[in-house]
């Protein structure tokens, strides 16, 4: 059974927080709360979120200034993150977001359907790579050793099949949402997250392709996924 995703909401004021946990409960993911920057730091600290949502205008540190010490971060550098504004100050603050690292900008008041449509993609993502990541361990014991020569391949055979299935189940989403930003941003920034994903998933679909029979070699380091 996977375990729920989470996803990090960051906005200084609680009624702001309250809406988008409301918006968002439909997902059944686990919310977890932020009042600040330097509160939302602190919870990247220990926990993996699937995404981020991050109000752009918080007294101390904004949303700019946490977003960049997320991205200078090895552990956190690649959650994605979306930014939330009540004010649109035209296309360079909206670039100044996408600079910022990240995938999406959307002003408020937002349509709750958008927005509960584009944090499921990013949950979808999370929890299949999640997966992957769970199969890949089994290979590795299976490809370790383990039961009879007969069993250990057929063992082998059936979770190569399996893996390579729900890799190209999230090579499929990866595609889909790197259209999908590319269609709504001008701005190359905007798709960078998708196009890392993308990045990895090659990686891995590489050292699968290396584990097919006939291929010949020892078994390849698998890519970490994180």
């Amino acid at each position: 059974m996977v375990q729920k995703a989470k996803i990090l909401l960051v906005d200084d004021r609680p009624e702001n927080l309250l809406a988008l946990e409301a918006i968002l409960s439909a997902l059944d993911q686990t919310l977890v709360r932020a009042s600040s920057g330097e509160e939302a730091l602190k919870a990247l600290l220990t926990d993996d979120f699937a995404v981020i949502l991050l109000d752009v205008q918080m007294p101390g540190m904004d949303g700019f200034e946490t977003a960049a010490h997320i991205k200078r971060r090895e552990r956190t550098r690649d959650i994605p993150i979306i930014f939330l504004t009540a004010i649109n100050h035209g296309p360079h603050h909206t670039f100044r977001g996408y600079a910022a690292g990240a995938v999406d900008y959307i002003s408020k008041p937002f349509d709750p359907w958008v927005l509960r449509a584009k944090v499921s993609v990013f949950v979808e993502l999370y929890t299949k790579n999640c997966q992957l990541r769970e199969q890949a361990a089994l290979l590795r014991l299976q490809l370790e050793g383990g039961g009879t020569e007969g069993e250990g391949s057929k063992e082998t055979a059936g979770l190569l099949a399996e893996l390579s299935a729900r890799l190209a189940a999230v090579e499929e989403q990866a595609e889909a949402l790197t259209k999908q930003l590319g269609e709504e941003s001008a701005d190359g920034a905007a798709v960078s997250t998708a196009a890392h994903l993308e990045r990895k998933l090659t990686g891995l679909r590489r050292a699968l392709d290396a584990l097919e029979p006939g291929t010949g070699g020892g078994p390849p380091m698998l890519p970490a996924q994180g």
